[in-house]
């Protein structure tokens, strides 16, 4: 089945259709031919054979729903620990500085929860929840600012892809002063 644009299905389409599968099951016990559930149920072939299929293999277990495939969720508890922990900052989980980076926050979620997150999640949960990124107020100490403009007017030149010099490019396939 295809989804809408939304995604997939609540939760009551999704007990709706394991309801299905469980006719069909018992369909299967009776031993009713694939064609026939399919047109009792009102459903594609196909789905009552990888269905019956399921079934053989891991009985009603296997036809029953596997819940939301929506992303992990950590309860309340866990969002009030994970705070703890991130003001508690960097060095104590082993980093060497003091910046938490998504990719650092994504690996204690890991190591606390057992739970996986995208980092892209991780900085959705951490919005979801009041955090924001972060900027310092003031450039660091180890920066040289003159060997950043000897930077910028000898080496980026070089870096920097040359620009394409001549004459503009046309539209048409037909060369200009052709009638």
């Amino acid at each position: 089945m295809r989804y809408a644009q939304g995604g997939g299905l609540t939760d009551a389409e999704r007990a709706t259709r394991e309801r299905i599968r469980l006719r069909a099951v018992e369909r299967f016990e009776g031993g009713e031919k694939n064609r026939e559930i399919a047109t009792a149920l009102r459903v594609s072939e196909r789905s009552v054979e990888r269905w019956r299929r399921q079934w053989r293999e891991r009985g009603e277990a296997g036809v029953l729903s596997k819940g939301s495939p929506g992303r992990p969720r950590l309860s309340e508890e866990q969002i009030a620990r994970l705070e703890r922990e991130l003001d508690r900052g960097p060095l104590v989980h082993g980093w060497e500085d003091q910046r938490w980076t998504l990719a650092r926050v994504k690996t204690l979620i890991g190591r606390l929860f057992h739970v996986g997150y995208t980092v892209e999640g991780t900085w959705a949960l951490l919005k979801r929840h009041g955090w924001s990124w972060q900027q310092p107020t003031r450039r660091a100490i180890e920066r040289d600012d003159q060997a950043v403009e000897l930077w910028k007017k000898e080496v980026w030149p070089r870096v920097k892809a040359p620009r394409r010099l001549g004459e503009p490019g046309w539209s048409s396939r037909t060369k200009p002063g052709r009638p």
